[in-house]
């Protein structure tokens, strides 16, 4: 399947779904799929991520991922708020690369195609560059003062681990690449590499403690994963924000996408995910089938402790040691934001 089959979907799924809503404002791209041509392949491990504008303040959950026509998509909705201004959006890591290029799906009000052309004009400019590297380094600073130790174990690891891996996006924001979320790590080896830094990358493994793991013991990691997915996708009945992401819908990604890191010989940049996912799945397990979740959690213990983790005071140890390496981080997006020639004054 290529691109632009799943954005038709996407598309048609819009029109049929989001349009008829009175607080419908919009619908654009978002994610990997974004400046990639129609023609190039759309591989069964990667979803075409909607965003829907809606007036509602609160938005409704998410949908998540679901399939339209063949095509697996990640749905979810965004306030108009957030996309008042262009320079709002220019300043927000996560949010100015969908407008670099138009990835408008259906545009009402006329709002979204004009913040493409302002953003557009203004994103490779360096001042908005720093802006969204700033952005993304008070991510992990907020997201790591958040952990808290009295939370269930798993909730612990998820507060380290995902602004650990915010890391990799303050030089993705850097090298002007998509801050994707599953493939961060290889993302960044390659934005390393393709600056003159390919050094500075094994830092980023350091810190995710996965530097050392062999292919074998990741493999070894992702099938007792897959028994985890599994049971909890057949389990899970309470809503949790990333619910989607453990179904059957969504196994391609999750399981299939992971191994096909590894066969390629990213284990280590697959370490990420798996450990993601281990632990969304025994947060719905510790609602919805506790049973499960004692039996299961040796499987994810053994997992983190392969990245030097065993407790809440190894938990609350790296989460010093990324903040004590933001430094030597912006020195980096520095070296990277002065090697592309794509960042102009």
């Amino acid at each position: 399947m290529n691109v632009g089959r799943g954005r038709s979907a996407a598309a048609a799924w819009v029109e049929r779904y989001a349009r008829p809503d009175a607080g419908f404002r919009g619908a654009y791209f978002s994610g990997s799929t974004v400046g990639l041509p129609d023609g190039a392949e759309l591989a069964p491990s990667s979803d075409v991520d909607v965003v829907v504008v809606t007036a509602a303040d609160a938005p409704p959950a998410k949908p998540g991922k679901l399939r339209h026509r063949g095509v697996l998509l990640e749905v979810s909705y965004l306030p108009w708020s957030l996309l008042a201004t262009a320079d709002g959006v220019l300043g927000s890591y996560h949010l100015a690369g969908s407008f670099r290029t138009d990835s408008v799906i259906d545009d009402p009000t006329g709002h979204l195609r004009a913040l493409h052309a302002d953003i557009a004009a203004r994103f490779a400019a360096l001042p908005w560059v720093r802006r969204r590297c700033e952005d993304a380094r008070r991510r992990i600073e907020t997201g790591l003062a958040a952990l808290d130790p009295a939370a269930p174990f798993h909730q612990q690891v998820t507060s380290w681990l995902f602004p650990t891996g915010v890391t990799t996006h303050v030089l993705l924001a850097a090298a002007l690449r998509n801050p994707t979320v599953r493939l961060r790590y290889p993302a960044a080896r390659v934005a390393l590499a393709d600056h003159g830094l390919p050094g500075r990358y094994p830092d980023l493994l350091d810190l995710l403690g996965c530097r050392q793991l062999t292919a074998d013991r990741v493999r070894h990691h992702l099938a007792a994963l897959a028994e985890t997915f599994d049971a909890t996708a057949a389990a899970a009945r309470t809503p949790f924000f990333f619910s989607s992401d453990i179904t059957a819908a969504a196994r391609p990604i999750a399981i299939d996408g992971s191994r096909d890191l590894i066969d390629r010989g990213d284990h280590r940049e697959a370490v990420f995910w798996i450990i993601a996912t281990f632990a969304r799945c025994h947060t719905i397990l510790a609602a919805d089938a506790p049973g499960l979740h004692r039996a299961l959690s040796p499987a994810f213990r053994a997992a983190v402790a392969d990245l030097g983790i065993t407790s809440t005071a190894d938990l609350l140890a790296g989460a010093q040691r990324t903040l004590h390496f933001l430094p030597r981080l912006w020195g980096t997006a520095e070296d990277v934001m002065a090697a592309n020639p794509g960042i102009h004054g």
